[in-house]
């Protein structure tokens, strides 16, 4: 009993605090303004809150026994924190705790970033879903292909990371989101499938949507991030990696506790090396229900499934993964895995829930979070069609 008291006193804290920036917002801004932290729905019941903790507590405790997860685990209702565990250090050997201000690389999560930024431009009317490629890039020998089929995964290009490195790409020389562009132009490697027929998940397709970003904006991908959606958002713990912070970030680490080292694929963005923290991405997932960062047609397109080859509830919007459940009721999230570092961010919006779980050693029961929906929501993932 004790233990719960503190966590619901925070959770009113943050609630009114929450409720207080939304009364300044409503003065200072336009529905359409990332500058201020949107709104916390009404408060859970005191009963509610507490069941809710011990349900997020046994799921963490049996998921992660002795405090295995090496990172930070959030899940929140209605914009509150109802749970949150910080365990391990940035450096297994050091004396560096891993705390809530303690940025950790979110791997593929960050495509969730770059999908909303290209959307925004969209709403901006600086492109459209429909335009092709080679508007933005005249040389580029693949055709057919369009914005719209980069964000759903659906371009059939090939993943660089494979093709350069078996394709005789110098691992000595660290390759750029330009670079990988040229060796597209100048290679011409095999498409995967035919553009627009079917979902092949591919980390080209992001880098060359950052791309897109930067010549449309005249900006470089983090500091376009860091002005639109960093800062304005109050998101001061995340950013976009730099070969620069490579001494000052937290390293990743396989299972084992061996560490994992920089490599030549380091420095390409747009599909990964964004850091952030759970609190960070709460900010973000909270902005995601409003009209903030883009208007609500553009985010119900992001939410729509657009791949229907496979029978099943997986499905992929733009730039965000999500199941599609029975009664017309969707998960949307996205998971990361880069080296050693490992992330999930769920957003069950029909329960207003969100679950986050960010950690630099190697831990895949980080993925592990259809349990814990389960038991804090009315959604089962077994239905009369079977899970896929």
């Amino acid at each position: 009993m004790h233990v719960l008291t503190r966590p619901f006193y925070l959770l009113l804290t943050v609630s009114f605090f929450l409720a207080a920036c939304s009364g300044e917002s409503k003065q200072k801004t336009s529905d359409d303004s990332t500058a201020f932290y949107p709104p916390t729905p009404a408060p859970l019941t005191k009963s509610a809150f507490r069941i809710l903790h011990r349900q997020v507590q046994q799921f963490y405790d049996t998921t992660y026994p002795g405090g295995s997860l090496n990172g930070g685990f959030l899940v929140a209702k209605n914009g509150a924190i109802i749970f949150e565990r910080y365990n391990g250090t940035a450096h297994l050997k050091g004396q560096d705790t891993i705390a809530a201000d303690t940025p950790l690389h979110i791997a593929s999560t960050s495509k969730t970033f770059t999908a909303m930024a290209i959307l925004r431009l969209v709403q901006e009317n600086k492109l459209q879903l429909t335009d092709s490629l080679e508007k933005f890039f005249p040389a580029f020998p693949y055709k057919g292909i369009t914005v719209h089929m980069l964000l759903s995964q659906r371009s059939g290009l090939p993943n660089y990371m494979n093709v350069m490195d078996q394709q005789g790409w110098d691992k000595k020389q660290r390759a750029t989101n330009r670079d990988v562009l040229a060796y597209l132009i100048r290679e011409k490697p095999a498409l995967q499938g035919r553009p627009g027929r079917g979902f092949q998940y591919c980390n080209t397709n992001f880098v060359l949507l950052a791309l897109i970003l930067e010549d449309i904006t005249g900006k470089t991908y983090d500091r376009h991030l860091e002005e639109v959606f960093f800062r304005p958002l109050g998101m001061e713990h995340t950013f976009v990696f730099r070969w620069s912070d490579s001494a000052r970030v937290a390293p990743s680490y396989r299972a084992n506790g061996t560490q994992e080292a920089f490599t030549w694929l380091d420095e390409t963005y747009g599909d990964k090396n964004i850091y952030s923290t759970p609190r960070d991405l709460l900010k973000w997932d909270q902005a995601l229900y409003t009209d903030q960062l883009v208007h609500s047609k553009l985010r119900e397109a992001a939410f729509t499934p657009y791949s229907f080859e496979k029978p099943g509830i997986h499905n992929y919007g733009l730039g965000w993964r999500m199941y599609t459940l029975p009664a017309q009721k969707k998960i949307i999230y996205h998971n990361g895995w880069w080296h050693g570092n490992n992330a999930c961010f769920y957003r069950v919006i029909s329960d207003t829930l969100t679950i986050i779980a960010l950690g630099n050693r190697m831990n895949r029961n980080i993925y592990r979070v259809k349990p814990l929906i389960e038991a804090t929501t009315t959604l089962r993932f077994s239905y009369e069609n079977g899970e896929d």
